[in-house]
């Protein structure tokens, strides 16, 4: 019996890919920093019809709450850049969810596009990888979602600091003292030297926290300088990463380049002609386009859309491919994805 119930599962779960749609549910759990409530948004493969939803200002294809496709899928956690909103990559969040991933886009107190009283901080710094695993462990305990979830295929999607973010979540250990001298010999670089390279030492109970539990990251833009060859010496997870090789936010000489030949297991690594930073923001409404001049247009010659386009499709694959190896024992309950 239990046999022909894991076939039926997998044989739903392989027919529906073709047909579903995205939902969202909104997460709300403690801040592991002050208990004080957080909040994400769950995208997840639904069997309802496609829906657009406004969601913080942003047109998303994803109907709330919508009936939940059969399955078990793998969960992704989506940490956001410095100041930023996870809503800023929903189309990537949207794809993953129709190719049978939930993906848990957390919002980092303190350090959004609303609230900036922890940016430059040490609370900041090892707090993010805190909350996305108390979003993890909210995920698997959330009624609606944890059924429907796999807890041994779990991966981590990092932009920008959020790639930091991911990386500290596997194993890597900030080095202040490389944030310091970089900003000695690079003190015009203003986002990543705006105090100077000293990071406001609010919290000295915390430090760098891996969780076990994360199979494989996907980073685009990583703010990495902190992390030098032996601080990332315990990162042993499959790695896909991006960088625009025009990031005027960045050094990617200091950050994406230097982490894709530092990591011990080398990453597979895409470097994007003529992108900036924030190319893998989702593309702009016309309104946006006008209000928001700089995280919208980009140079000549640079396809945003077509850039997302294979950007969703590869992360499928990777994230199919890694965390599969990272379950064998349950690798036939993968996501179905498009061929």
């Amino acid at each position: 019996m239990l046999v022909c119930l894991l076939d039926s599962m997998i044989s739903v779960h392989a027919q529906a890919a073709d047909a579903w749609s995205a939902g969202y549910h909104e997460l709300t759990f403690p801040d592991p920093l002050d208990s004080q409530p957080m909040q994400a948004i769950a995208f997840y493969p639904s069997t309802g019809s496609e829906q657009s939803s406004i969601i913080q200002g942003y047109r998303v294809e994803a109907g709330e709450d919508a009936p939940i496709a059969m399955g078990r899928f793998p969960l992704l956690l989506l940490s956001h850049g410095n100041t930023g909103t996870p809503l800023a990559l929903h189309d990537l969040a949207t794809s993953l969810a129709r190719q049978g991933f939930v993906v848990v886009a957390v919002v980092h107190p303190g350090d959004n596009d609303r609230d900036h009283s922890r940016l430059g901080s040490l609370s900041n710094l090892y707090g993010r990888p805190l909350q996305i695993s108390e979003a993890i462990s909210s995920a698997l305990l959330d009624p609606m979602l944890s059924p429907y979830l796999n807890a041994r295929q779990v991966g981590v999607i990092g932009y920008s600091a959020g790639g930091e973010t991911a990386l500290i979540l596997a194993g890597a250990r900030p080095d202040l003292k490389r944030l310091r001298q970089y900003c000695l010999e690079r003190p015009g670089d203003r986002d990543a030297c705006k105090t100077q390279g000293e990071l406001v030492a609010d919290r000295d109970d915390l430090h760098a926290q891996a969780d076990p539990r994360v199979g494989a990251l996907m980073l685009m833009a990583p703010l990495s300088l902190m992390f030098g060859r032996h601080t990332l010496g315990d990162v042993h997870v499959p790695v896909l990463m991006y960088a625009g090789d025009d990031d005027q936010l960045l050094a990617i000489d200091r950050n994406a380049e230097a982490l894709a030949r530092k990591l011990p297991q080398a990453p597979d690594y895409r470097l994007l002609a003529g992108a900036g930073h924030f190319v893998f923001m989702a593309p702009c409404s016309d309104e946006q386009r006008a209000t928001a001049p700089l995280l919208c247009n980009d140079p000549d010659g640079v396809d945003r859309e077509d850039i997302h386009r294979t950007l969703s499709a590869e992360a499928v694959r990777f994230f199919t491919t890694a965390l599969s190896a990272a379950d064998p024992d349950r690798s036939g309950m993968q996501t179905a994805h498009h061929q």
